[in-house]
This record gives C-alpha cells, sequence and structure tokens, in this order.
C-alpha cells in the first residue's frame, strides 16, 4: 500500500507502560499516598492499571480519563485550563467532551517527540498526582514531559 494511504505511528509497549505503572505506584507508596495509575497507548487504550490499597474509588476513572486526555491532545492535563480560560465558548463547550480532564495528574508520554501514550494518576490532589506521574516518568527516564 502507498503512503499516501497509511502511516506509521509508534506505541507504548507494554514492558515500558509496566515500569510506569510499577514506578509511579513505588513512588506513591515512598510518599504515603494511595494512588491510581493508568497508562494508556497512542489511541487511548489502557495499556497497564493499577490501584492502590485505599485509594478513592472516583480516582479509577479519573486517572484514565487523564491519560486518555494527555495521549489525546498530547499536552500535560494541568495545561488545558490556562489553554481554554479566557475563551468563553471554548471554556464553556469543550469541558463538556466526554473524558476530557483539564486538571493535572496526566501527562502523554513520548518518543523523540512523537506521543505514544499517556499516564494518568488521580487520588489526592492534583499537584500530588502531578508529582507521582512527573517522578514515575523521571524514574524511567521518560521525564520532561
Amino acid at each position: 500500500m502507498s503512503s499516501e494511504f497509511s502511516f506509521q505511528q509508534r506505541s507504548v509497549s507494554l514492558a515500558i507502560a509496566g515500569k510506569i505503572l510499577d514506578a509511579a505506584v513505588a513512588y506513591a507508596g515512598e510518599t504515603d499516598r494511595a494512588m491510581v495509575v493508568a497508562v494508556v497507548d497512542q489511541g487511548g487504550v489502557l495499556k497497564a492499571f493499577g490501584r492502590m490499597d485505599g485509594a478513592p474509588l472516583l480516582s479509577v476513572q479519573i486517572a484514565q480519563d487523564k491519560a486518555y486526555s494527555a495521549a489525546a491532545f498530547g499536552m500535560p492535563t494541568d495545561q488545558w485550563y490556562e489553554f481554554i480560560k479566557d475563551d468563553g465558548p471554548l471554556l464553556h463547550g469543550i469541558v463538556h467532551t466526554p473524558r476530557l480532564t483539564i486538571f493535572g495528574g496526566g501527562f502523554p508520554i513520548l518518543d523523540d517527540g512523537q506521543v505514544v501514550g499517556g499516564v494518568g494518576v488521580s487520588g489526592g490532589h492534583y499537584s500530588d498526582d502531578m508529582e507521582v506521574a512527573k517522578a514515575a516518568l523521571d524514574r524511567v527516564g521518560l521525564g520532561g514531559a
């Protein structure tokens, strides 16, 4: 098939998704936080998931949605509010998009600048979620998101 009709897209591997999950859980445990961690591929499909003992039930879907949002747009979820806050129609419209999360805790996973997946963490204040997600990416050598 001609390249005119298709393109090649990379995706986060199961091995790396598992390492990100493990790193997030380890960091959260070291800092006495019970978190939910979700890792998705470039299409937003769940690749690795864990709910630590004691993590809030509501955080299960939120973590997945943060990972999905980060992968779907290639932008950390904490940057969404700043992006939309001064644009009334966008601010009041896009927030009704299913699965879009506009507060911190979701980061794209990048490989040479290309989005290959996303990680989402939920269970605390969004600043805590961001800290755990960033630490996980740093620990597996994917920091800088």
